[in-house]
Formats: structure tokens, sequence, C-alpha cells
């Protein structure tokens, strides 16, 4: 059957398998014998929480049926951030913890996503177990659990997670006379974020915080800044910031209005931590598509750049393979790995407070130095995805370009992963020169793979 566990879990449509009611219970029965058998029996204990999407409930209520029924103990936070379950999962602690969401997705998608108590996804070997369980599924009726999740504790739970934030993570540190603009994309971070904020003495004003269960993420979020710079300005705010549905990654704006993506906030936060002697290997980790502005950059304060493929699941096993202190996405998913080995949107939003207050320093002077390199991408349909390597006039021409871009730009060619194209992406000084170089690239790859009209 097709591999269900992505870099992110399981994802797709709400209703549809594998996010159907049947799957989902076998899911939730499958992880909790998996669980059992791993501890050599016992009942395991599995966290549960979700963003605001209305699939979210009925989708527990099946998780749950399936929990119980392989004899599993459960609780559920309800409406909580992704990274508050990573917490919880190894503070409580429980065996396992499991988020219903969709991240960034429309509200017609949802997913699962299983954490370790570690803090780490859910391991391969058991996300294939779960796999071959749901093919053995057939058996298990289409009904859901009678009886959903017990808000009961709930409140405790946030309130514990709110807690490590403000008290922990936040220690001696006063936002007294700052003010925010909160983009809570009418996710889960929408009453958790504004609230620790405020405990640490900003002026937090929340908005996109009244989720309908349909709202998460439309025209609001990480996705969609337009709204946050303009009532950043509007409020005279000394920093905007703009979570996704299940907060564990975070943008910004500064005090003018301009957008400042993960790469800028890794600039920042690895100057900072360069300068107290914490920048373990003088080394950030980071992905592919990270902008070559920003590695040329980090190159000049004496810091390398090490990419991994796009997911934060790579640059989590790069951290913990290096042992480096600071890694993420540009997607604003930042890792501290001896913080957290979860992504948190307010954990980085945090940290970066806590530079500007330091420092005494704006968030536009903090990112003073590090600057967006043109980028140039460019999709060739083709036949068949043969590896670039056996194609030598493919390799020829890459290797020119390369040469030409030199030090002060970069080719990344690759395929899509769900479209039958071949991806070129280049950055560099020159605009135009880009095009012409990724146009004569795409010519040779067309002519290599036949490339058909869609």
């Amino acid at each position: 059957m097709a591999k269900l566990f992505g870099t992110d879990g399981i994802r797709g449509e709400a209703g549809q398998f594998p996010l159907d009611p049947k799957t989902v219970r076998a899911v939730g029965a499958s992880l909790a014998r998996h669980l059992a058998e791993r501890a050599g029996g016992g009942s395991p204990r599995i966290l549960i929480g979700r963003d605001t999407r209305e699939s979210g409930p009925w989708i527990e209520q099946a998780l749950i049926a399936g929990v119980r029924e392989a004899g599993a103990e459960f609780r559920s936070a309800e409406v909580i951030t992704t990274p508050g379950v990573a917490y919880l999962t190894r503070t409580l602690p429980a065996d396992a913890g499991v988020v219903i969401s969709a991240s960034h997705n429309p509200y017609h998608d949802n997913g699962i996503k299983i954490f370790e108590p570690s803090g780490r996804k859910l391991d391969d070997i058991t996300e294939r177990q779960i796999e071959a369980d749901i093919v053995g599924s057939a058996n298990i009726t289409p009904e859901t659990a009678t009886q959903s999740a017990s808000s009961n504790g709930s409140a405790e739970l946030k309130s514990l997670y709110m807690d490590y934030l403000a008290n922990e993570v936040g220690s001696d540190l006063s936002l007294a006379k700052l003010t925010l603009v909160v983009d809570c994309a009418n996710g889960a971070a929408y009453e958790i974020a504004p609230n620790v904020f405020r405990r640490l003495g900003a002026r937090a004003i929340a908005i996109n915080d009244h989720p309908n269960g349909r709202n998460i993420n439309l025209d609001c979020g990480s996705l969609h800044i337009d709204n946050l710079q303009k009532r950043v300005v509007a409020e005279r705010a000394d920093l905007g910031v703009a979570f996704d549905g299940d907060a564990d990654r975070a943008l910004f704006v500064d005090a003018a209005g301009r957008f400042v993506d993960g790469d800028a906030t890794l600039w920042v936060l690895a100057n900072y931590l360069k300068e107290r002697g914490e920048l373990k290997g003088d080394t950030v980790v980071a992905t592919v598509m990270s902008n070559i502005g920003l590695e040329l950059a980090l190159r000049s304060r004496g810091i390398n750049l090490t990419r991994t493929d796009v997911g934060d699941k790579y640059v989590l096993d790069e951290l913990l393979r290096s042992r480096a202190a600071l890694g993420g996405e540009q997607s604003g998913h930042i890792i501290f790995p001896n913080i957290s080995l979860a992504g948190d949107g307010i954990i980085t939003t945090i940290a970066l407070l806590r530079v500007m207050r330091e420092k005494q320093q704006s968030l536009a002077e903090l990112t003073e130095g590090v600057h967006r390199y043109p980028q140039i991408l460019v999709n060739v349909r083709v036949r068949e995805k043969r590896p670039f390597e056996e194609l030598p006039s493919v390799q020829r021409q890459a290797q020119e370009t390369t040469q030409k871009l030199g030090d002060q730009g970069r080719l990344l060619l690759r395929y899509s992963g769900t479209e039958p194209l071949a991806r070129i992406m280049i950055e560099g000084r020159n605009e135009r020169e880009m095009e012409r170089y990724a146009n004569d690239l795409a010519d040779v790859i067309g002519q290599e793979l036949g490339a058909v009209d869609s």
C-alpha cells in the first residue's frame, strides 16, 4: 500500500482515507498496541491535542475509540499547539503525544502527528507497523466512539504549558513597554500566545483570534502577512508575529512593516548565540530552500551553514547528529534542540524578543547584514524522473552554471515529489543572468527527458 506517513505525519482531507473514522480508529488502536509491546506490557499513556478545525473533535473521538479498545489510557488537552503537546508528552510523562492538525493547510484538511516522549516525531519503524495494521483493519467497523474526550483537566494541561513558556523560557525577560501584534491564524495559539506575552509584560494585540472551525489560516497567519504588516504600522507596534494553524512556526514583521522570514530570524539568533559562545561548532542547520543570502551573511561572521532536505524532521536529525544549537527553515520553523526538539513558534518569538531587549536594538537593526538574493524558479515537465547524474548533458550544463555562479550564487536541481516536473532553482546577484542560466538548463532537461506540454 502507499506510504501514509510523510515527514510531518499523516495528512489529507478530513473524512477521506486515511482520515476517515475507520482508519483513524485503526491508527489509534495500532499505536496503543505497539506502545504496549515496546514497554513490555501495561497500559500506555497517550496525550492528545488538536487545533481549531471543525473536523478535530470527531477525529479525536475516532482516535480515542481505537486507543480505548487497545487498552491504553488517554488525556486530552483539547485545543493546544503542536509544540504544547510535545512539551506535555515529555513532562507529564506520557508514552506518546498525538496532535490532530494540518498545520498551515486550509480547514478541510487535517492530519495526525505523533510524538515520542523525547519530543521527536514517531520513529519510522513504528510508522511502518501502523501502516501495515491499517491494511489489516478491514474487520474494524466504522463507528466512532460515543463518548468524546473529557474536557476535565484540559485547562490544567494548557496552564502547565503556558507556565513553562512564561516562567522557564521567558525567565528574567520583561517585555514592559513593548507593543506586539499577534496574528493567531484562528488556530491553536489563539488563547495561549497572547496570554504568554501579556504575562511577560507586553501590550499584546491579538488578531485572527476568533476561530469558528473554518477560518483557520484563512487569509491570515504565516501564509498571509499583508494584514499583519498594516496593523503593526497602524498600532506603531515594535514587532508583529504570525503563527500558522498549530503554531510550530513563526514569521515576523518589524516596526516599519517589513517582512522578516525564517532565514532572517536564523541570522539574528545565530549572531546572538555566537556572541555568547553558545553556537556550538559555529554552525547553523537549514534546508536547501534557505536563501544563499543567509549563507553568505553567516559566512562573513565565521558561521557555517549546513543544509538538509526540506522538512523539520531532517533539520532535527542533523542538529542531533552534529550537536549544533540552532536550526530551522525559511518558513519560520526554528528549532533550539537544547530547549525543545519540536519547533515552537512561541519559543522562537520569546528568543527573538530577548535578543531585542538585551541588545537594546529594534528588529530592523538586528536583521541588517543579511540580504535576500533574487531567486529564479523554472519547472520542466518530464516523461520520467531519471536521476540527473545519469544524464551527461544535464550534468555538464549544471556544472557550467555552478561555475558561472561561483560563490555568489546557487543552483538547486530536483524533481517534484508529487508532479512529473523537474524543478530548477537559481539564486544570485544578477536576475537576468539567472533567468538565462535557468532557461538554458531547462532546454537541456527537456531534450534529454522528452518533456511534453501539459
